[in-house]
């Protein structure tokens, strides 16, 4: 079902169960998967890999080109998993070369005016809440929840379950199963997003410990990481102790005042 609006270039290649709304543009270079729907008014362009089941609401801009001054004008590449939802005016960036992509996961939100960079990699069953701003190079692992208006700083990362509220900003990574707001601060652990996603109850202690052995004790950071790999042992608690112990710009920290508060 195509509007007869639709302008879509004659080499795409699009699923027949597909359906295009009023207005909508589809470059050359765009794959469609099955049973995905474009709105009025939605661009796809660029070399664009679009799996099964996705829903691109009203003016979303997916695929165009990064916002990089070196760029050169190739043809570059984004791919995007199966059953994402591209609310109003979302824009997704390709990459900057040839031989690298933008990666969008699986079951994600992006909710209106979101805007992924270039290079950037979004996991699976991740929300960005309205207003989110993901800068180039960026990685937000899987079931992520940034809230509205919050920024991620280029080449940053964020790790599994973690959460930043609404306005936050980090130019550091923030842990996994953590918490952040204002700058680079963290705030506790995602607690409520623990247990929806099924964390035990003796693994969530086991991160609490090691939150306070890392964050609050008012170790070394690296001495801390080093004692952690010893002193626990569980999944959660070592993929947070890798995180931590990979991280290239620093890793979000609390604030002096609250990191007294949260100790008490």
């Amino acid at each position: 079902m195509i509007h007869p609006t639709a302008i879509i270039h004659p080499r795409a290649r699009l699923d027949s169960t597909v359906q295009i709304g009023p207005g909508a543009v589809i470059d050359e270079g765009v794959e469609l998967g099955a049973h995905c729907l474009v709105g009025p008014h939605v661009y796809l362009t660029g070399l664009t890999s679009i799996g099964a089941r996705n829903r691109f609401h009203a003016g979303s801009v997916i695929g165009d080109a990064p916002q990089d001054m070196k760029y050169d004008g190739t043809p570059t590449r984004l791919r995007i998993g199966t059953d994402n939802v591209f609310r109003e005016h979302v824009t997704v960036h390709r990459s900057t070369k040839i031989e690298q992509e933008t990666i969008i996961g699986s079951h994600n939100l992006l909710m209106a005016h979101c805007h992924v960079g270039h290079n950037s990699r979004l996991g699976d069953h991740v929300i960005l809440a309205n207003g989110v701003l993901l800068g180039g190079y960026a990685r937000v692992d899987d079931r992520v929840f940034l809230g509205g208006n919050s920024l991620v700083h280029q080449f940053t990362r964020v790790g599994t379950l973690a959460m930043m509220q609404g306005g936050a900003a980090i130019s550091q990574d923030l842990p996994p199963f953590t918490m952040a707001h204002q700058v680079n601060c963290l705030c506790g652990l995602n607690v409520v997003g623990l247990r929806r996603a099924g964390i035990t109850a003796a693994e969530r202690l086991e991160l609490k410990r090691l939150y306070r052995s890392l964050f609050l004790s008012g170790t070394n950071l690296r001495a801390a990481v080093a004692q952690g790999t010893v002193e626990f042992a569980g999944d959660r608690a070592q993929e947070l102790l890798r995180f931590v112990a990979e991280a290239k710009r620093g890793v979000c920290m609390p604030q002096a005042e609250s990191a007294a508060d949260e100790a008490d």
